[in-house]
């Protein structure tokens, strides 16, 4: 049985954490908030531990996983010291959705949580729950998303309960997160040049911003491009954020011929006799004819769209949906991670126009 821990998301309370954390020493799984998505925690040390992870998931054991620590100092039984520019990132991004991979050190995590590489991926995550458990608990806790593997990120922890109710030890309910989309992760190389390895809640400018004179290189945006043999970080490989129903992203420079051939592909599939949705924006929401009209966020304020987007994906299994066609946005600023993110749910299935 799941256990729920309702708290307060600015003043949890002390108790309940201490229970979450208790369970978490003892080897046990426990999903709780981040400002980014929930997270599904347990001791990053312990192979055992880590393994029911994977098990409660169904994630494939070569995706490795982030690691979240409360304070800085944690950094010393993990990593190597930062150098300067790895420190500008820290300084300027942590506690918040910002992960680095760095090189890890031998024996003191579960070979689990790296999946076999010689790097980690660490995140401080900016959320009062998430940082007083991990300190509670006493460890690097290994957290991927606290969902079924390949579905959308939980946002709330009925979407959790949804997924891993009877699964897991129990879920520290916060509330709902803030960023509504995972962490950047970033790795520098051997020149020095910092690759985004996967888009997130903290954009390219940002980064550009932090870092003046070092080269930001983000990653390849083509549906066309191979996954990679041994993911160097989360979200790399296998299709992920999916909804139960089929979905297509349609994208295109004349946003008249985008919602038009949106509009031909619906009534194709309503003549197939499919339960037809649309992913849309508040600014084009009264355009389509569908049975599940969303409109997540406005493309005024693509924050509200990331905010928004894995509670939409949601919204259609709940209406028994079958076939979705989803709206492309402006990949600037976090533009960029909801365009990553629609793509893995869409599978690769785009149509540009």
């Amino acid at each position: 049985m799941t256990k729920l821990w309702t708290v307060n998301g600015e003043h949890p309370a002390a108790e309940a954490l201490q229970e979450a954390a208790g369970c978490i020493r003892d080897g046990l799984t426990v999903a709780f908030p981040t400002e980014t998505v929930y997270g599904l925690g347990a001791d990053a040390r312990s192979s055992e531990a880590v393994a029911a992870i994977f098990e409660a998931k169904g994630r494939p054991s070569d995706n490795p996983l982030i690691v979240h620590i409360a304070t800085r100092s944690q950094l010393e039984e993990l990593t190597v010291p930062p150098d300067e520019a790895v420190s500008r990132l820290m300084d300027a991004f942590w506690p918040g959705p910002l992960t680095v991979v760095l090189p890890v050190r031998a024996g003191v995590l579960s070979p689990l949580v790296t999946a076999g590489l010689s790097t980690v991926g660490l995140r401080m995550p900016d959320h009062p729950v998430a940082l007083q458990l991990i300190a509670a608990a006493g460890c690097p806790i290994a957290a991927p998303s606290a969902n079924r593997s390949g579905r959308p990120s939980p946002t709330h922890a009925a979407h959790v309960l949804e997924d891993l109710a009877g699964r897991i030890a129990g879920v520290v309910d916060g509330g709902p997160t803030g960023v509504g989309l995972e962490s950047t992760v970033v790795e520098f190389d051997a020149e020095g040049a910092l690759h985004i390895l996967r888009p997130g809640g903290i954009t390219t400018a940002q980064l550009r911003a932090a870092l003046p004179g070092v080269q930001v290189l983000e990653p390849a945006a083509s549906e066309h491009e191979p996954e990679p043999a041994a993911p160097r970080a989360p979200g790399m490989k296998y299709a992920h954020y999916a909804p139960r129903g089929a979905m297509v992203l349609v994208q295109g420079g004349a946003p008249e011929q985008v919602r038009a051939r949106m509009q031909r592909e619906l009534e194709d599939a309503h003549a197939r006799g499919e339960r037809t949705g649309v992913l849309t924006y508040r600014e084009h929401a009264d355009a389509f004819r569908a049975e599940r009209v969303v409109a997540c966020g406005s493309l005024g304020d693509l924050e509200t769209v990331a905010h928004g987007l894995y509670a939409a994906l949601r919204d259609f299994d709940e209406a028994g949906i079958s076939f979705i066609v989803a709206e492309a946005c402006p990949e600037e600023g976090i533009g960029a991670a909801i365009m990553n993110r629609l793509r893995k749910a869409a599978g690769g299935h785009i149509i540009h126009v």
